[in-house]
């Protein structure tokens, strides 16, 4: 497995510019020499939206972009079905892991949106969606419906244009960023729960949240360190970080509002975890101060 290295690339800020796929691949903006897709099963780090594919659309911070594979490169027409593998794989992955993906536009993309020549770094976005359909030659496709994350930060606008219904285009992600020790811990339990030993499987591969037990930021200031952190389902980690769970120093986990016990945490022997922040987010669970 490669090492991915997601996020920017020092030296190569937003709207950098490289002759050719040499040049852009001796930056490591976007590392194949060939492909679309920068990436495997276990993540993506960078596209080239270069209309190579007749089903990509490109709006500017957001794109629908055609996943890789069962195309012809002479005539950019689709001859056979894609499958969730390789980049494919990884963009979905992203998805579900919250990794942003590195953006490059080719001169053969849209006119409004792409570079007149060579290839221009556009800035990292996001992955918020993914789903196969019927494309435009009639095979199978998969589609990544990517947002800019500059775009994702901006509060949302109403469009009230004559003759339409009002639009208030709204992107909802939880998982903002995957950390390489969230990354780690949820490895650490083959993305089995803690709580509750559950194990979701998507097309994509398992699906867990890293869960900081003692918050991180102001005024909580908790550490983002492997002995803060916990492997659970999303539905535990709502819980968890709402406070209608609390654990205690013996690792026995309890229904805040009933007391009723909810099992013994399952821990790895190579995992500890600070008792100090689980006093900690007893007592904000006990208070109702989170």
């Amino acid at each position: 497995m490669s090492v991915r290295t997601y996020g920017e690339v020092p030296g190569y800020p937003v709207g950098s510019t490289f002759l050719n796929r040499a040049e852009l691949a001796s930056s490591k903006v976007h590392r194949p020499l060939q492909g679309g897709i920068c990436g495997g099963k276990d993540g993506a780090e960078s596209i080239v939206v270069s209309g190579g594919y007749i089903d990509d659309e490109d709006y500017g911070d957001e794109i629908v972009y055609t996943g890789q594979g069962g195309n012809d490169p002479a005539t950019k027409r689709q001859i056979a079905h894609q499958e969730l593998t390789l980049g494919n794989a990884g963009l979905a992955r992203n998805q579900l892991e919250g990794n942003p993906v590195r953006v490059i536009r080719g001169a053969g993309g849209h006119s409004a949106y792409s570079p007149s020549k060579g290839f221009r770094y556009d800035g990292l976005f996001r992955v918020v969606d993914h789903w196969p359909t019927g494309g435009k030659d009639g095979f199978r496709i998969w589609r990544f419906r990517l947002v800019s994350v500059d775009n994702m930060d901006q509060p949302p606008t109403e469009e009230t244009a004559t003759g339409s219904a009002p639009r208030v285009p709204a992107v909802i992600q939880r998982l903002v960023r995957s950390t390489a020790l969230a990354v780690k811990v949820k490895q650490m339990y083959d993305y089995h729960c803690q709580i509750c030993d559950t194990r979701l499987l998507t097309p994509a591969g398992p699906y867990a949240e890293g869960a900081h037990v003692r918050p991180l930021g102001r005024p909580h200031n908790g550490p983002d360190a492997l002995n803060n952190l916990l492997c659970l389902c999303p539905n535990h980690h709502v819980l968890f970080d709402a406070g209608a769970i609390w654990i205690g120093e013996d690792l026995d986990a309890f229904e805040t509002a009933t007391g009723r016990p909810l099992g013994k945490l399952r821990m790895a022997a190579e995992h500890g975890i600070a008792y100090g922040h689980l006093a900690y987010r007893a007592s904000l669970s006990a208070s109702g101060g989170i």
